[in-house]
């Protein structure tokens, strides 16, 4: 029953449900290292040789004892603080390494993996073996460039994610299940970090500005005599138009813009509800999933595109952090329901933002 919801994302049935928690926090220990270790410590005997077996067995031993849940959790927590002690990381030297990486570009681009950026950059378009070799130099900082920010995007969801593992109100899924990070109460949960959607901000800048972000500068330059290109990106243009509105003085409209930035993320800071039903909406294919979800969203109010530079920023991530768990009975979780290509789904999520 529970392993149909939880392949099918049915994964709303499991909150506030005494069975359907045991069986998840019994699958994050599926594991034969952490299976041994659970029953050693526990002196429970299963008659079942297979993992997959001994899981089901255990799941039923647990769900007729009491105690099983509590077991569990004090299992989960002390495994979840022996692995920061055995994986032997240094994070006060990691946090400092995180300031060495000085830009975030990426090796391809940002939807296709890098193997499938070089085929389609380099091994199917260069047909000439001569000009592949002249062309090594950037093949290798392509490749270079995607290691580095995949090395960034790891290490600091790493610190991110411990954050919450070490607090006393959290209890972690140590075996890594699909959709499930850690248990707050009587809910699973999904660790989210992510920007500010530049899609979302576009949206509610277009209902504020009353027309595209782009299309409203345009009309301020026109006003201004300032001539714009159309054979640029729309990125090009923007970044054109504003930098000759920053030449020539006009730094109001550029101020009333980032003024309506702002006010976008503040409305969304202030209720997050329609911006977690987007987040949910708007998810890539690949990814889906309707899973609980706390979504710690960073953003550079000043330059939302340096918002990168604040997964490193532990000085303001951690008292976010901090608070929001010490104080989780007043901020809970937020009941939301989306639509997914044709499909209504019902799950919990809340934000923590964190803004520079």
């Amino acid at each position: 029953m529970w392993n149909a919801k939880f392949s099918s994302h049915e994964l709303y049935a499991f909150n506030g449900n005494r069975n359907g928690l045991l069986w998840l926090k019994v699958r994050s220990i599926c594991r034969a290292k952490l299976m041994a270790q659970f029953l050693s410590d526990t002196g429970i005997s299963l008659s079942s040789l297979r993992l997959s077996e001994q899981s089901a067995e255990l799941f039923g031993a647990l769900e007729a004892n009491p105690n099983g849940m509590q077991m569990l959790d004090d299992f989960l927590r002390a495994k979840n603080h022996e692995w920061y002690v055995a994986a032997g990381i240094n994070e006060a030297k990691l946090k400092e390494d995180l300031y060495k990486v000085h830009n975030y570009d990426w090796g391809g681009d940002r939807n296709n993996s890098l193997d499938k950026y070089l085929v389609s950059r380099f091994v199917k378009v260069v047909s000439n073996y001569d000009e592949l070799v002249g062309r090594r130099a950037e093949i290798a900082e392509n490749a270079w460039n995607y290691v580095k920010n995949s090395w960034y995007n790891n290490w600091t969801s790493y610190l991110i994610e411990s954050l919450f593992k070490r607090h006393p109100r959290v209890v972690p899924a140590v075996g890594e299940i699909k959709s499930v990070d850690f248990f707050i109460d009587s809910y699973p949960l999904d660790l989210k970090v992510t920007y500010f959607p530049e899609q979302y901000m576009a949206m509610k800048l277009r209902e504020k500005l009353g027309r595209p972000e782009l299309s409203w500068l345009k009309q301020q330059a026109k006003a201004a005599g300032i001539a714009t290109s159309h054979s640029m990106t729309e990125s090009q243009q923007r970044y054109a138009i504003m930098e000759k509105m920053w030449e020539i003085g006009l730094d109001g409209i550029l101020a009333e813009l980032q003024g309506k930035r702002r006010e976008v993320v503040e409305e969304a800071r202030n209720d997050s509800k329609e911006l977690m039903e987007w987040l949910y909406s708007n998810q890539g294919e690949m990814r889906f999933g309707a899973e609980n979800r706390l979504f710690v969203v960073l953003v550079d109010s000043s330059d939302m595109s340096r918002s990168w530079k604040m997964k490193r920023a532990f000085g303001l991530i951690e008292p976010k952090v901090r608070h929001f768990l010490d104080n989780y009975d007043n901020y809970g979780l937020k009941e939301i329901d989306f639509a997914y290509k044709q499909m209504r789904y019902k799950t919990f999520a809340n934000t923590i933002f964190v803004v520079k």
